[in-house]
């Protein structure tokens, strides 16, 4: 003879509605294949779309009754932690489009003014090697006619 305990199908039944997970992940009454047990080789972190996180956000707010907002959260596989980021992200405005900030170091700006001296250093450079590519020919010719140069003191202050 079964006997069957009020209490138990009264938790079977609020876990349903209050869209509670088994413990093989899949959600209560859902007719879904379970997930390869595999597991991968490296570890992804999972991404939410600006979509997903607004709706999450616009969900997360319209809880009012007790319990509402952690069935929600364990519905979505979420962390309270999540809401509480995304809500600050939202509240100051850094989500106007809700993008992701990239991690690691942050590219530096470059000054205009470093590339304009890039420029005239690259210009000067060029200037020097025509300048000395016409000595070296100016030299050849004088050796060849027999004229001797009078070179300048070199300064090595230069």
């Amino acid at each position: 003879m079964e006997q069957s305990l009020p209490g138990r199908e009264e938790r079977k039944l609020s876990a349903e509605t209050e869209g509670a997970r088994r413990a093989t992940g899949v959600s209560a009454g859902a007719g879904v294949e379970p997930h390869d047990p595999e597991v991968p080789a490296k570890a992804r972190r999972r991404q939410f779309s600006p979509e997903y996180r607004l709706r999450i956000l616009k969900e997360a707010d319209a809880c009012k009754d007790p319990g509402q907002l952690g069935a929600l959260l364990r519905r979505e596989g979420l962390y309270s932690s999540n809401l509480v980021t995304w809500r600050r992200q939202r509240d100051a405005r850094a989500l106007v489009g809700m993008k992701e900030q990239k991690r690691g170091p942050k590219p530096r700006r470059e000054d205009p003014r470093l590339k304009q001296k890039d420029r005239e250093i690259a210009r000067l450079q060029r200037r020097l090697k025509q300048a000395e590519t016409v000595i070296e020919v100016q030299k050849k010719v004088a050796e060849i006619l027999g004229i001797p140069l009078n070179s300048p003191a070199i300064d090595d202050n230069d």
